[in-house]
């Protein structure tokens, strides 16, 4: 895995935790709301696995977010993974797949 492959996942998992965090969510609240096994979730949340476009858009769903936002740096005064505008492509490339994936 290359460090943009790397930092997007680092995103991901970061404002997943966060979010459901957020909501009061347990990982096994969402879970049960995205149909999937809790170990798959705690596998996304620590980098381990990565999602689906169709998966991606459910989960964002389930935690009242835009696709978009869970690949939003925090902000920089709390620990912000830094984000190199190459890693910004890779993002941006991952968010058409999404929108194709969902227009279909």
């Amino acid at each position: 895995m290359d460090a943009d492959e790397r930092t997007c996942r680092e995103l991901l998992s970061r404002n997943i935790k966060r979010f459901r965090e957020r909501l009061g969510f347990y990982q096994l609240d969402l879970s049960l709301e995205l149909e999937i096994s809790t170990t798959f979730l705690s596998d996304i949340e620590t980098c381990q696995k990565w999602v689906s476009p169709r998966t991606l858009a459910k989960i964002a769903r389930a935690l009242k977010a835009e696709v978009y936002e869970l690949f939003t740096p925090e902000d920089a005064g709390r620990g912000a993974v830094e984000i190199r505008p190459n890693t910004a492509g890779e993002v941006l490339k991952y968010l058409d797949i999404v929108d194709d994936t969902l227009i279909k």
